[in-house]
């Protein structure tokens, strides 16, 4: 429930933001921040599970795997990080394109592909009632971001962006779950792990694509705090996403998320002026109707 508060405030703060920050060094400074807050929870945590080794040596075995369980997933991580790097930049460039609320809608897709990849990475089952209700999800989706008109053509394309977007995220999220269930890593961990590889990347990549006087950017003191500001709700969002995905499987995490757009759809007409439809509405309530039926898995 935290995390989807957190993750239906992150569009608006990302389309507030002053235009003159590109999606790029907005996506990088996210991870920068982000791997700044992280630091001391990360160094907290390893010191606490270090203590708990001392104090319980029955637990020796467990808490060392856990301590450096990281080392044996060296290759994937690298590939997380990489992928919600890339990740991150399409998520800012889908909002601008979309809106707030056709991309939040955009966003529930993200069951779609958790299904997907839970079925050819971890070799989860797919019932045909989650198939038929996947469907029925993108038939809301349509009817949402199309008015009703069902002209596929017009669909904006930052809908299609932000699918490729979620398609990203759950693979990674695929990769990632194995590691929990091994107890190889904690969600500080990863979340730490990620966020500076992902910060790395898109920094040291920063300025092939754009001018070295664009430095400037990161002194402004608006551009500080919206830095700060989406630092600290994707940051957290991600904590609490991957402390839900410990204890419980990823659809079920999904459904407790999707009434994102309706909170985005407030917040959106509030401080954006978005309007928001009785389609929109209409689609809303397919989508979350959906998600619901999916992780029930009703045969």
């Amino acid at each position: 429930m935290v995390s989807l508060f957190l993750v239906s405030l992150q569009p608006i703060v990302t389309l507030s933001r002053p235009r003159v920050l590109d999606v790029y060094i907005f996506a990088a400074m996210t991870c920068i921040v982000e791997t700044i807050i992280f630091t001391p929870l990360m160094r907290v945590e390893r010191q606490k599970i270090k203590s708990e080794m001392e104090k319980s040596p029955s637990k020796f075995d467990e808490m060392h795997l856990l301590l450096h369980g990281w080392k044996n997933n060296k290759k994937a991580l690298l590939y997380i990080g990489i992928n919600f790097g890339i990740a991150q930049i399409l998520f800012y460039v889908a909002y601008e394109f979309a809106g707030a609320i056709n991309g939040s809608l955009a966003q529930q897709t993200t069951i779609i592909f958790a299904l997907l990849f839970g079925f050819l990475i971890n070799h989860e089952k797919i019932s045909k009632t989650q198939i038929l209700f996947s469907f029925i999800l993108l038939f809301g989706l349509t009817l949402a971001v199309t008015q009703g008109n069902f002209n596929l053509l017009e669909i904006n394309i930052g809908v299609g962006i932000l699918m490729i977007t979620t398609m990203l995220w759950m693979l990674a999220h695929s990769i990632t779950k194995p590691m929990f269930d091994r107890n190889e890593i904690t969600p500080i961990q990863l979340s730490f792990i990620r966020y500076v590889i992902s910060g790395l990347f898109l920094i040291t990549t920063y300025f092939i694509f754009f001018p070295l006087g664009n430095i400037s950017l990161l002194l402004d003191p608006i551009n500080i705090l919206f830095f700060i500001m989406i630092g600290v709700l994707y940051g957290f969002d991600v904590l609490f996403w991957y402390k839900s995905l410990e204890r419980i499987e990823m659809s079920k995490a999904s459904v407790i998320v999707s009434p994102m757009p309706i909170l985005v759809a407030l917040f959106a007409f509030i401080i954006l002026g978005e309007s928001f439809t009785i389609f929109h509405l209409i689609g809303t309530l397919i989508i979350i109707f959906s998600i619901t039926m999916i992780v029930r898995k009703i045969e």
